[in-house]
């Protein structure tokens, strides 16, 4: 399965990964700004200052997702757009949303369902976003 790697078209690795960033700015700063911080008990709290690791962590987790993503598009030889679309769905929703319920579902997570709820969409988006991309650049 590895062999692939040769196979992969990086810079539609790039394009993804700097797209599903762009898309996080805007989701996570304009969109959801203000349920998001209810979600995390922070509402009426500043923003923390930006870190190094809050700006660029995401940009690195969202990049190995991507890469993860481009492994299996050729590893699975997914061509056709309605596959990719099906493809990103099924990550989306079976890992990524899963995974932010779970995540979500411990004690420091004051409403839980609701930030999974806030969150999940995003990973399903850019989870398709990121598979129709590298089809399409195949």
């Amino acid at each position: 399965m590895f062999s692939v790697l040769a196979d992969i078209v990086w810079p539609a690795v790039a394009i993804a990964a700097v797209a599903s960033f762009l898309l996080a700015g805007v989701w996570f700063a304009v969109v959801i700004a203000k349920p998001y911080a209810v979600a995390l008990g922070r509402e009426g709290a500043p923003a923390p200052a930006p870190t190094v690791v809050t700006t660029a962590g995401p940009l690195v987790c969202l990049l190995l997702t991507v890469l993860t993503s481009a492994v299996l598009v050729e590893a699975l030889d997914i061509n056709g757009m309605g596959d990719a679309v099906v493809f990103g769905l099924l990550v989306g929703v079976g890992y990524l949303g899963a995974m932010t319920f779970q995540i979500a579902i411990n004690p420091n997570f004051p409403r839980p369902l609701y930030y999974g709820v806030l969150n999940a969409p995003f990973f399903v988006v850019t989870s398709v976003l990121t598979s129709v991309v590298l089809v399409a650049m195949r």
